[in-house]
């Protein structure tokens, strides 16, 4: 169940970053409910950490909801933001995926 949550909260990470770079498009009301899902989602990903991080160690917990934000995020750039999907920047996010399983795998 933890690696669940830990996978959510990590999906939240991603929400609060899509939400972020919505809001920096708009102003007015629109900026607003974009600011209001950023903060719904950054309390939901911290607190699911929290929540995880009171049976699983820090040391994997962390890296693993930050790799999948980071992953995450880089494919909401790419597909959502039209940022450059080059092959470095592929090539490293792939490398950061392999982190995150070999760290699933030793936990």
């Amino acid at each position: 169940m933890n690696w669940f949550l830990l996978i959510i909260a990590g999906l939240c990470e991603v929400g609060f970053t899509y939400c972020l770079g919505r809001a920096k498009a708009v102003d007015g009301v629109e900026w607003w409910c974009w600011m209001g899902g950023f903060l719904a989602f950054t309390i939901a990903s911290m607190g699911l950490l929290a929540k995880v991080t009171h049976t699983m160690p820090l040391g994997t917990a962390y890296p693993v909801w930050t790799g999948i934000g980071a992953v995450g995020t880089v494919l909401v750039g790419i597909v959502f933001f039209h940022e450059p999907a080059t092959f470095w920047r592929l090539f490293f996010i792939t490398t950061l995926i392999a982190s995150v399983v070999g760290l699933k795998a030793l936990s």
